[in-house]
């Protein structure tokens, strides 16, 4: 088998491969005996058919099964044997077989750039404080607290108070006339300033159980039902009962409730533990980020499409599955799915370059993850998963899984080693 190999761009090959006529027809051979044993045909015993009328008959159909079979054996060895860091099926045209000549065909394919990183010490960082202050933690212990609020009948008065919810009935017109979604009972909402569409009514302030009040309000530009969008409508809403929230005092009983810890400073010792890991966690997320568009900056080179793809549709993946992890289903969503992922594509040829520059920064310095800190990961994902550590090495026992483990230790490693020769302002 002949190969030359050809240089289109630095992220695209041409292969002109020539098989020799003796392997295809040793192909060709094995296909007309296959189908000799299958086919039957009028006055003919079966497996007695004659080569020459298998061609008359089948000769189209055979000849394209050879030519997808060759094809596919002769191109993977002629990437192997040129090493043709290929990242995308090929394109492939051929003109078909020849009799007594050999068989040829190109295969242009998307390979994967050589990157030759450079001037990637002093890459410009900023400084960032991980700790977690007194007032960080207070501001979300108060968030708990008002997350575990509950609503109580106001008992003691019947008008309503800046603070209090207030089930309303209401109807609206706009110029004189109903629309979609103008009338509704029993509606929950607050009295406090805000917007009437996020259930916040601040001029219901005073008014009395049982009364009325009509209310001017401006729907947004952007609101949902296009009939009314920047238009003003006349609400006519009555108070039917009014709540107050009740919620917890900061104190051991509340700590025990939230199921986390048995006192108050046991609590709090938790969350700031929680809260720096998760500061710890976004800042070297943002050092990673300015790493990146630092390296890029300094190095321009292209990137395959097909790189950029999968990266686009890693990221919809990503996204989509944090929505079901947060509750969500996206198939109620209505996304246009194609319109999200095509916003994704500037962000993915982002993470494609940065991950090849990373990559590339590792193989000059070498670094590299061992089976040592590939075991020490695997442990401590099962810590923090609260999983055996026989479990979760099982995940990671295929050659695929603990490979992408160790490319991502790699790459944590490689930017551990820029971090620790940043230029910090």
């Amino acid at each position: 088998m002949k190969v030359q190999v050809e240089e289109l761009s630095p992220i695209e090959k041409k292969l002109s491969i020539e098989v020799e006529n003796a392997r295809v027809a040793e192909e060709l051979n094995r296909a007309y005996s296959r189908l000799g044993q299958q086919v039957r045909l009028p006055g003919f015993r079966q497996g007695k058919v004659p080569r020459r009328i298998l061609e008359q008959r089948f000769k189209d159909q055979v000849e394209d099964e050879v030519i997808q079979r060759v094809v596919q054996a002769a191109y993977v060895e002629a990437i192997r044997e040129h090493k043709v860091d290929v990242v995308a099926n090929p394109q492939v045209t051929n003109s078909g077989l020849k009799a007594d000549a050999p068989f040829t065909f190109e295969a242009r394919v998307e390979v994967k750039p050589k990157v030759e990183a450079k001037d990637y010490v002093e890459l410009p960082l900023a400084k960032a404080d991980t700790n977690v202050t007194d007032e960080q933690l207070n501001e979300q212990l108060e968030r708990m607290r008002q997350s575990m609020g509950r609503l109580e009948p106001v008992t003691d008065r019947d008008t309503t108070a800046a603070g209090d919810n207030a089930t309303i009935d209401f109807e609206a017109t706009v110029d004189g006339q109903p629309f979609p979604g103008s009338k509704a009972d029993g509606i929950g909402v607050q009295v406090a300033p805000g917007e009437l569409v996020e259930s916040k009514i601040a001029a219901l302030e005073g008014v009395k159980v049982g009364e009325s009040k009509d209310i001017d309000y401006a729907f947004p530009a952007d609101y949902r039902e296009e009939s009314v969008r920047g238009k003003t409508a006349r609400f006519h809403i009555t108070v039917k009962s009014l709540q107050k929230e009740i919620v917890p005092e900061l104190n051991d009983d509340f700590a025990k409730s939230t199921g986390i810890a048995q006192s108050l400073d046991e609590l709090k010792t938790k969350m700031r533990e929680d809260m720096g890991k998760a500061r710890k966690q976004q800042v070297e997320g943002e050092e990673r980020e300015a790493l990146m568009k630092a390296l890029i900056e300094r190095n321009a080179f292209e990137v395959p499409r097909a790189m950029v793809e999968r990266a686009m549709d890693s990221m919809l993946r990503g996204a989509l599955q944090q929505l079901q992890r947060s509750g969500v289903d996206p198939s109620r969503l209505n996304l246009d799915f194609n319109r999200l992922r095509e916003e994704m594509r500037e962000k993915a040829v982002q993470e494609v370059k940065g991950t090849l520059l990373f990559e590339a920064i590792a193989q000059k310095e070498g670094i590299q993850a061992s089976d040592a800190d590939v075991d020490a990961r695997i442990e401590q994902l099962a810590t923090e998963a609260g999983q055996p550590v026989a479990a979760v090495k099982k995940y990671f026992k295929g050659p695929d899984e603990r490979l992408g483990l160790s490319l991502r230790l790699r790459e944590e490693k490689t930017i551990e080693f820029l971090r620790g020769r940043a230029k910090y302002s």
